[in-house]
């Protein structure tokens, strides 16, 4: 997951909004979204799979705790034998409630990451942990806020475009059809940034231009087909009516051509208390 942003208390409607994209290799092998089977009374997930390493880049469980992750990017700053950053969220979502253990997050050793954790039954407060340029952990409160492959809120320019789509569609008068319109329209602009305002990361010019656009396709000898890019848009919307509130988790994949492969949609309400 490389470009995210996530509104917390901003409408009574609407607590809780998330709006996620996956970079990733088109060769590397990944199941879209469906509920994973409990194991060993541990809560069953609804998440994505990395079939390479067998972790997830986000997931709910059912009693409404979210977790996803980024790679925060380092050029020349990869420990090869490094154990999978993906394994961290299926084991945040199946913590007690009410924790993360965030301690012992980097050992052994991890490659640069974000997590983020939120409880959507109760005030959708969220807690972000990060491994750079050491461990840390800090509660996000309301507002819109964001992560791609840096820090959390850091002003890149996709990220700060992302959060200022999301602001307008948390309207109150608005519906979860014209949220989820707006919000697939956001998380497919192919729309690089100038080169005046992108990131210094350590990597070429050209490769900071084609990681600029909330949507990748970086293709290889044959123009028409992606190696990297945009592998799946997720949209995580909490609908608050009377006592009663109501997840919608939907997501897209998409094939190394940009087409749609597929595109499925999972809603529950949430137990109370």
């Amino acid at each position: 997951m490389c470009l995210t942003a996530f509104a917390i208390g901003q409408s009574e409607r609407f607590p809780f909004v998330l709006l996620a994209n996956r970079d990733e290799r088109f060769d590397r092998p990944a199941a879209p979204m469906a509920w994973w089977p409990e194991q060993s009374g541990r809560p069953g997930l609804l998440a994505g799979r990395d079939l390479s390493a067998g972790g997830t880049w986000l997931g709910l469980t059912a009693r409404g705790r979210l977790a996803w992750m980024t790679n925060v990017r380092e050029p020349g700053r990869v420990l090869a034998l490094a154990p999978s950053r993906g394994a961290l969220v299926p084991q945040s979502l199946q913590a007690s409630r009410g924790t993360v253990p965030w301690q012992a997050m980097d050992a052994p050793p991890r490659n640069g990451f974000n997590l983020v954790v939120a409880e959507l039954a109760g005030e959708g407060a969220a807690q972000w942990v990060c491994n750079r340029p050491q461990l840390q952990q800090r509660v996000v409160g309301p507002g819109v806020h964001g992560v791609s492959n840096a820090s959390l809120d850091t002003p890149w320019p996709k990220l700060l475009r992302l959060k200022q789509r999301l602001t307008p569609m948390l309207h109150d008068g608005n519906t979860v059809a014209a949220l989820q319109a707006g919000a697939w329209e956001a998380l497919a602009d192919p729309e690089p940034a100038d080169d005046a305002r992108l990131p210094a990361t350590g990597l070429p010019l050209l490769r900071e231009r084609q990681l600029s656009p909330a949507f990748i396709r970086i293709v290889g000898d044959d123009p028409a087909v992606a190696v990297y890019g945009t592998r799946c848009s997720t949209l995580v919307v909490v609908q608050q009516v009377g006592r009663r509130r109501t997840v919608h988790a939907l997501e897209r994949t998409f094939g190394s051509g940009g087409e749609i492969s597929t595109e499925v949609g999972y809603d529950w309400v949430l137990p109370a208390g």
